[in-house]
């Protein structure tokens, strides 16, 4: 024979990666294959075998059926399956000597199963390789079977050529020449006794088995019945506890019908008493429909005393607080002689003269919310130069010091309006409350903008002269209109005398009106609710108390 030629390659020395990948994939086709085994006895098959397992092993080749199937591994060419579980078969099987194996396999271009092995095993003629196939090292025939058994690795060679003996190791040898000992013939014998009765014990478990079915089997109607009743009491059950919901809710429905009744009831009540009280008030209007323009010309005639009088009593409170520009600067006001500049310039006066004439704007600000009609959202406490402001809104955030000196919440809301002995940024928010105060008589009253609120004399003065105008003349006082102010005659029938303040003092009356005070204290009216007591009020009680 000639010397064959080595095969060539040079064709994929340029191929792409995309030939080489589909050649590999080939390759793979034809070598790799799907695969799993059958085991068969003669006269026995499809103890452990399911019935989609039987179906696909008679597609396969429709031989006897199997006494078990293994798992198919895809795509293999040295296929390892699972641990075969024959707990569930009895000694029949698990005694046998002889079985039968067979390897299926299906390849990519095989359209049904293919037998491609058959082998008859004999358990006592399998020759054993060793604990594991670690040191095993020589080649194995084709085809061949691998065994895992609990005591070692197993194979079965078809011909006693393929078999190769593994070789000993050094260390397994024996060079002891000593006898061990074995089993006694009685040891051996109690073993065969006790096989016997296991096995006695297996055929009374099946036959008991057996009995067991053909009783049932025999009273399978009756078993029937049973169930049937049980079902039956089930289901009465739920229908019991469905009646028992449904009733339920049903008186909740009920319940809930007649409340809704009681409140129909009520509403037609309710719209009745509405229908005739409404009809009342549109007779009411009806009747009233013609005294509609005299009331209104009345209500108007009245808007414009009352502005006419406020006008009077604001001429009256800017002769008791005059506030004067000084001269040579710019927005720079005096209230009766003391000058309070910007509310960022505080501290270019003396802390006495700043107490007092915050003092004085205290007091003018308080008059002026009362006969405006104009609540404070700060409420002041004028106390000359010891004058304090609220605030009801907010609470500054204070450290631990200052929380141990005010120790309830309304002294911590209560600021100063004077410098001395006081936290310095304590006085300059009560500086600030007190502006906020002029901005909302300004803002409430007139709708008038501030463009500043640090500028307090000049906004105060802004306010003054807004309340001061208007056209006409300024209304006159009643005559007799103040007790306080009334004509006494003198003893003997000499001239009249003004009786004044309780002071006594002998000043005419008008200085008397431009002198008016404001004294603290609140009175209670009929309804229940308080209402402010001004300087007129105060000189009425004074003098009462003095006539009486």
């Amino acid at each position: 024979m000639g010397r064959m030629r080595r095969r060539s390659t040079l064709e994929w020395v340029n191929a792409t990666p995309q030939r080489r990948q589909e050649k590999l994939e080939e390759v793979t086709a034809e070598r790799m294959a799907d695969v799993f085994f059958s085991l068969h006895v003669e006269g026995i098959g499809g103890l452990w075998v399911s019935q989609g397992v039987r179906r696909k092993v008679r597609m396969a080749n429709g031989v006897a059926e199997p006494i078990y199937v293994s798992e198919t591994v895809d795509r293999t060419m040295n296929p390892t399956f699972r641990q075969i579980d024959n707990s569930a078969c009895g000694p029949a099987i698990t005694r046998l000597n002889h079985l039968i194996l067979k390897v299926w396999i299906k390849s990519a271009k095989m359209e049904q199963w293919r037998q491609h092995l058959e082998m008859s095993l004999s358990m006592r003629n399998l020759q054993y390789l060793g604990k594991s196939l670690d040191r095993f090292h020589h080649v194995l025939p084709p085809n061949a079977v691998i065994l895992h058994l609990t005591d070692g690795v197993y194979t079965h060679f078809t011909s006693l050529s393929d078999y190769i003996p593994p070789p000993i190791s050094p260390s397994a040898r024996t060079t002891s020449a000593r006898t061990l000992p074995t089993s006694s013939f009685d040891a051996l014998l109690r073993l065969s006794k006790l096989d016997d009765s296991i096995q006695d014990a297996i055929a009374t478990r099946d036959k008991i088995a057996a009995d067991l079915e053909a009783l049932l089997e025999a009273n399978k109607d009756a078993l029937a019945e049973r169930d049937q009743v049980a079902e039956a009491d089930d289901r009465l059950k739920t229908i019991d506890f469905a009646k028992r919901t449904v009733e339920k809710q049903l008186d909740k429905a009920r319940k809930q019908q007649v409340e809704k009744r009681d409140s129909i009831s009520k509403r037609r009540e309710f719209m009745s008493t509405d229908t005739s009280s409404r009809s009342t008030v549109s007779a009411v209007m009806h009747e009233s429909r013609p005294e509609i323009p005299s009331s209104k010309d009345e209500h108007n005639v009245k808007q414009k005393v009352i502005g006419n009088q406020r006008r009077r009593i604001c001429e009256d409170i800017q002769r008791c607080y005059p506030i004067q520009p000084i001269t040579g600067k710019t927005l720079a006001f005096s209230i009766r002689g003391l000058h309070v500049p910007n509310s960022e310039e505080l501290d270019s006066e003396p802390p006495d003269r700043i107490a007092a004439a915050l003092g004085h704007v205290a007091h003018l600000i308080i008059l002026l919310s009362f006969y405006l009609s104009q609540p404070l959202p700060y409420p002041v406490n004028p106390r000359s130069s010891s004058s304090t402001i609220e605030d009801p809104i907010s609470l500054l955030k204070t450290n631990a010091s200052t929380t141990q000196t005010y120790k309830d919440e309304k002294s911590l809301r209560t600021y100063p309006l004077f410098s001395k002995g006081v936290p310095h940024f304590r006085f300059e928010y009560g500086v600030f409350l007190l502006n906020k105060n002029i901005q909302v008589l300004l803002e409430s009253a007139y709708n008038v903008r501030v463009l500043d609120i640090r500028h307090t004399l000049p906004n105060l003065k802004y306010l003054l002269y807004v309340a001061t105008a208007g056209e006409g003349e300024l209304p006159a006082r009643k005559a007799g209109g103040v007790r306080g102010l009334l004509m006494a005659k003198a003893s003997g029938g000499g001239e009249a005398t003004p009786v004044l303040t309780r002071t006594g003092s002998s000043e005419s009356v008008g200085s008397a009106l431009s002198g008016v005070l404001w004294h603290d204290g609140m009175k209670t009216a009929a309804n229940g609710k308080l209402k402010s007591r001004g300087a007129i009020e105060s000189l009425k009680k004074s003098i009462e108390g003095k006539s009486g």
